[in-house]
């Protein structure tokens, strides 16, 4: 051993031993302190009572409210808004006349979801194993929430394959693109060809959020990206037979909805509304939507809808179905979550650039609908006085940004009351 080396590992030991010693005698100090016995927190001795609003002027929210509605920057404008805690309706403009929504759309998809799946509703993608060992097939089951920790996670589960296929039988008989969608808008990022297993909606380049560029083949992607990982040569599409080999949960259903509503995404709206369908036994997804809501009681006399997001330029819904769906989530429990989904005014998602100067910061949490020509916000706010209101609102033949402005004044008003 060379010198400045065993000298080095004797410094070093004595300082060990040093620190040794010092714990010995520090520890036998501690060992004889005393304490009185830890502090617990009794139980209350009854229950707490809820906050009771404060009363307030109706009259003189009524007109504020009626006031606001005259803005020219609205264009048509059709809205309702009710006072959670009585459910007293506090404006209401034509809104039982259906008008073309945009993505408030997604609050109808979120509320039938809901109901019919559960908040803590999974989707599960399994890998099969035929005759060929070599060779393994991803049973594609409407996950296009997908991401490189699920792939590595099934790679993990396979280990080495030849061959990766992808079976997209599972959404046969649904459209790839719907009514009123423009093929344009895969490359403009807002939507993908349908396709029951994608990479985070099929974006491209690694993004997971955004209105990037999408895929036009999302689920051989999938099955690349796959491929690439147990080392397979071959990609393609066909049919899933054999043993299961791996498998893999998507998020919960909140907080797959709540990914879908904070960005408003499009590709995940259509997902969760085939999940819906299939749950039903049906492949017509807006349709399946309707008849949940139709089944607990909500009126959708009126309501038109060829996509479960609002891209489509020939759906049509009526502010007060959307304003009696919040409602409905203030006061029970089964549509809840929703509430949570929703934006924060100038905090994040479609509402962050949004009510910065506006006393509705902070305190509206609302989805956010657009389109050429259409603008629209669906959601609630607490007022200063403890209120809660629900309100949906549509604007139609509007200039998109004035609209957008005057509505955030109209539902900033409510937080004053």
């Amino acid at each position: 051993m060379k010198v400045w080396t065993w000298v080095g590992s004797a410094v070093a030991l004595a300082a060990v031993g040093g620190v040794a010693g010092f714990g010995i005698a520090a520890h036998e100090q501690l060992s004889e302190i005393t304490h009185e016995p830890p502090y617990r927190l009794q139980s209350a001795p009854q229950a707490l009572e809820p906050a009771t609003p404060s009363p307030i002027d109706d009259a003189s929210l009524r007109t504020t409210l009626a006031t606001l509605a005259e803005n020219p920057g609205l264009g048509v404008f059709h809205g309702h808004v009710t006072r959670a805690h009585d459910g007293a309706v506090v404006f209401d403009r034509a809104s039982g006349e259906a008008l073309q929504p945009a993505s408030v759309t997604k609050v109808l998809t979120a509320a039938a979801a809901l109901s019919s799946l559960g908040a803590q509703d999974r989707i599960t993608t399994e890998v099969v194993r035929g005759a060929d060992p070599a060779a393994v097939t991803i049973k594609a089951a409407g996950d296009v929430w997908l991401d490189a920790d699920a792939l590595d996670e099934l790679a993990g589960q396979i280990g080495q394959a030849d061959a990766v296929f992808v079976d997209t039988s599972v959404w046969d008989g649904m459209a790839e693109m719907l009514p009123g969608w423009n093929p344009l808008d895969i490359d403009g990022g807002y939507v993908a060809p349908l396709q029951p297993a994608m990479l985070s909606g099929g974006r491209l380049g690694g993004e997971t959020t955004g209105d990037v560029p999408r895929s036009h083949t999302p689920a051989l992607d999938v099955a690349q990206a796959l491929a690439d990982r147990v080392g397979a040569q071959t990609v393609g599409i066909g049919p899933a037979d054999g043993e299961v080999v791996a498998a893999v949960e998507s998020p919960t259903l909140v907080e797959r909805l709540d990914l879908m509503m904070k960005h408003s995404d499009n590709v995940y709206a259509e997902a969760i509304g085939r999940e819906v369908a299939l749950a039903r036994g049906t492949k017509d997804a807006p349709g399946a939507t309707l008849s949940v809501l139709e089944e607990r009681g909500f009126n959708t006399a009126g309501v038109v809808l060829r996509d479960n997001s609002g891209l489509s330029t020939e759906d049509r819904i009526a502010p007060k179905l959307l304003d009696e769906l919040l409602h409905d989530a203030t006061v029970k429990p089964e549509l809840r979550p929703l509430l949570s989904t929703l934006p924060v005014a100038a905090g994040e998602g479609t509402l962050l650039d949004r009510f910065g100067d506006l006393p509705g910061r902070g305190w509206v949490r609302a989805k956010t609908g657009t389109l050429d020509g259409t603008a629209s916000l669906a959601g609630t706010v607490t007022s200063v006085n403890g209120n809660v209101y629900t309100f949906a609102l549509i604007c139609n033949d509007a200039d998109v940004l004035a609209a957008r402005r005057a509505m955030d004044e109209f539902t900033s008003a409510l937080r004053q009351y």
